[in-house]
């Protein structure tokens, strides 16, 4: 069953109350907080965290170049490394246009403000720190992506383990889990925040490549890249960060399901659509994203204090 949630209750005309079968309905305001209620919530969300709006575009990039080091800190904590492969971009609020991006070669724990580089959209790197690399795949993607998706400010990907090793199975997520229910989406047809881009051709290199990969993901959250790896977005960069560690997990997750139901001759038990429409709501709204990375953004502050800042 769904996790308790932020609710109302509204009866209808049919005399059911709207929602779910239980009579509930989540609020998107509180992600996660069991047993709110939405009258309960608005006395509370004036002191409820959210991510901090800027009157300075200047300001508002040193903030997000801040945010953006600290993602490449807890992908390299994390083990998401593989050699130079991986990059998270954020796009530039004063010149849209152009996005922030690590310099190619330079350590994911090692990674500082001063180290990123700005890039353009015809791929040239317009400023940033001394290592002025860009890597070619980081372009193609990313600029596709920012370019097709005016709404997404951060892209993450990296050739994760898990991910990795589900991307070689030619097909999407299984609803299996509280947390798959966040790549579970009734308002996108096929119903699945979650695209498969089923061709690989190598490192992107080619534009063209850049450009259908992003319109395989289209308005989705994130893509499952064929024998390649995962690649996340959102609307801020810590959405798109947490929707990277969660979808690794649920493969995860799912390849030791398939594999324990397996050896029992059987096959692992699906979430119903109902339940997990319902848990979407809960669990994979922006909101939801911004506020589940939280945490991880904090230690990572805490640990690396303002070295990373530099």
């Amino acid at each position: 069953m769904p996790p308790p949630s932020a609710t109302t209750h509204e009866p209808s005309t049919n005399g059911h109350i709207n929602g779910h079968a239980n009579g509930t309905m989540p609020s998107n305001d509180v992600p996660h907080e069991p047993g709110i209620s939405n009258q309960t919530a608005a006395k509370k969300m004036p002191a409820f965290p959210k991510a901090p709006t800027f009157d300075d575009k200047h300001e508002e990039r040193e903030y997000l170049k801040g945010r953006l080091t600290a993602a490449f800190r807890i992908f390299g904590k994390l083990g998401f490394e593989e050699g130079v492969a991986g990059h998270i971009t954020v796009r530039d609020p004063v010149e849209p246009d152009s996005f922030w991006v690590n310099p190619f070669g330079v350590s994911f724990r090692l990674m500082k403000r001063s180290d990123l580089i700005r890039v353009d959209s015809n791929g040239d790197i317009v400023e940033g720190g001394k290592t002025r690399l860009l890597n070619t795949a980081a372009y193609m993607i990313h600029h596709a992506v920012h370019a097709a998706r005016p709404d997404v400010i951060a892209a993450a990907h990296s050739h994760s383990i898990y991910g990795r090793a589900f991307c070689t199975l030619g097909k999407t997520l299984d609803i299996i889990t509280q947390d798959s229910c966040a790549f579970y989406n009734v308002n996108l047809a096929p119903i699945s925040d979650l695209a498969l881009y089923t061709s690989f051709n190598g490192v992107v290199l080619a534009a063209e490549e850049g450009r259908n990969i992003a319109s395989c993901l289209g308005q989705r959250k994130a893509v499952l890249l064929q024998n390649h790896g995962l690649l996340t977005t959102g609307k801020t960069v810590e959405e798109a960060v947490f929707w990277f560690m969660s979808l690794e997990k649920c493969c995860h997750a799912q390849l030791l399901a398939d594999a324990a139901a397996a050896g029992q001759g059987g096959n692992t038990k699906k979430i119903d659509d109902e339940d997990a429409a319902f848990t979407y709501k809960t669990v994979g709204t922006p909101r939801a994203g911004w506020f589940s990375a939280k945490p991880e953004f904090d230690v990572i502050l805490k640990e690396s204090g303002d070295e990373f800042l530099d």
